[in-house]
């Protein structure tokens, strides 16, 4: 009977192996097909990977070599040609060329710079706003020049401090210094208001004749006596 259910079973795994093997015949091109669509498709990733980083690569030399230009007019025309070209340099190449313009004493160029890149809806729109106010000054409609601060000054905006220096600044141009006084002091309450800012602030307010905050007023002479 042992004899019997052991040649029972060597006939039923060899009819299992056979079966096995039929089914791996046929169907052994799908393992092989997707083995291929694996290997290529990781291929095909590291390949667009190691082209997306190649490509950077000569955008950021590109720019470098731009700015290292000695004739500043040639280096506004190679940041603009890169600006041109619509890859992810071209804001930046285009600040650095409103910085050269500027340099120039051309501030009609570099204004017109700012507002292209202000129509944005970027971190680079943001910057550019702040950066035409500041150059136009009082030159600026001032209900503009206040909408655009607003805009900028909102909670949680990275740029909030220094639109409000500049709203005060706008209302000293208003003629309305203790608006600007006030303005002053609530920026020196601001979380992230850096160092410089902070001394610039206090300096400011002592200069138009309003009084500083005591806490503020102790630091200052703590850093005094140090």
């Amino acid at each position: 009977m042992s004899n019997t259910e052991g040649f029972i079973e060597e006939v039923t795994e060899e009819v299992r192996k056979d079966r096995l093997f039929a089914m791996y015949k046929k169907y052994s091109w799908i393992a092989v097909l997707a083995i291929v669509g694996l290997v290529g498709g990781t291929a095909l990733i590291e390949y667009r990977n190691a082209s997306a980083e190649s490509a950077a690569k000569i955008r950021g030399d590109n720019l470098i070599a731009a700015l290292n230009l000695d004739d500043a007019s040639a280096r506004v025309d190679a940041l603009a040609s890169i600006a041109n070209s619509g890859d992810s340099t071209a804001a930046l190449a285009q600040f650095h060329r409103a910085g050269v313009l500027m340099e120039q004493g051309d501030r009609d160029g570099a204004l017109a710079v700012f507002d292209d890149l202000k129509s944005g809806d970027d971190i680079y729109a943001q910057v550019a706003t702040l950066r035409a106010i500041m150059i136009r000054g009082n030159d600026m409609d001032m209900d503009q020049r206040m909408a655009e601060l607003e805009s900028l000054a909102v909670a949680g905006n990275p740029f909030r401090t220094l639109a409000i220096e500049q709203t005060a600044m706008a209302q000293l141009d208003a003629g309305k210094k203790d608006a600007a006084i006030e303005t002053l002091t609530a920026l020196l309450d601001e979380a992230g208001v850096s160092q410089a800012m902070t001394s610039r602030t206090r300096q400011l307010i002592v200069a138009l004749g309003g009084e500083l905050p005591s806490a503020a007023r102790l630091l200052s002479s703590g850093a005094s006596a140090q």
